[in-house]
């Protein structure tokens, strides 16, 4: 089990360190389900990918690309938002978190995010609920995905921490 942080602040994505990135652009729903597809086919147990972005902008697309990439096509990929974590029988492993209703980060731990990472992965949508150190929920390999408005689709700035540094660069969406 991973040690608990104690603070509870905002963790913006523009407050992390400067670490490898790399920008896609993605024009439609199809280009962001294959970002997540992409992620999957390099994604190990321990590892945890952030979603960041405002409502609307793709995260639960990405994260049911993600999912269905290691789980199959048919897959049954309900957005988290009100049961909170959907756990899911893959190689590896994967539970995805929406965090949008957690009102502390220490409600994090209750729905068994440090668990989820012990023999699996973790896809989190809202992950700035953790506060000001996800990456003491999280562990040290972590894989940030910041998507934002670009025209009419999304932009992803993606970036890596721990085992995701090197990883990035390879990450390419058809």
């Amino acid at each position: 089990m991973r040690s608990r942080p104690s603070s509870s602040g905002c963790c913006p994505p523009s407050r992390t360190p400067t670490l490898p990135e790399a920008v896609f652009e993605l024009p439609d729903a199809a280009s962001t389900t294959r970002l997540g597809a992409a992620v999957a086919s390099r994604l190990e147990p321990g590892e945890a990918v952030l979603l960041y972005g405002p409502l609307g902008m793709g995260k639960s697309t990405l994260a049911r690309g993600l999912i269905r990439a290691l789980t199959g096509p048919d897959e049954d990929v309900p957005s988290p938002t009100f049961t909170l974590v959907q756990f899911y029988e893959s190689e590896p492993p994967v539970a995805h978190f929406d965090l949008y209703r957690l009102t502390r980060p220490e409600e994090a731990a209750e729905i068994g995010l440090d668990e989820a990472l012990d023999d699996g992965c973790a896809v989190v949508e809202w992950p700035e609920r953790l506060g000001e150190d996800a990456a003491a929920w999280l562990g040290p390999d972590r894989l940030t995905i910041v998507l934002a408005e670009a025209g009419a689709g999304r932009r992803a700035t993606v970036s890596g921490a721990g085992a995701w540094e090197s990883k990035v660069k390879d990450l390419h969406v058809i």
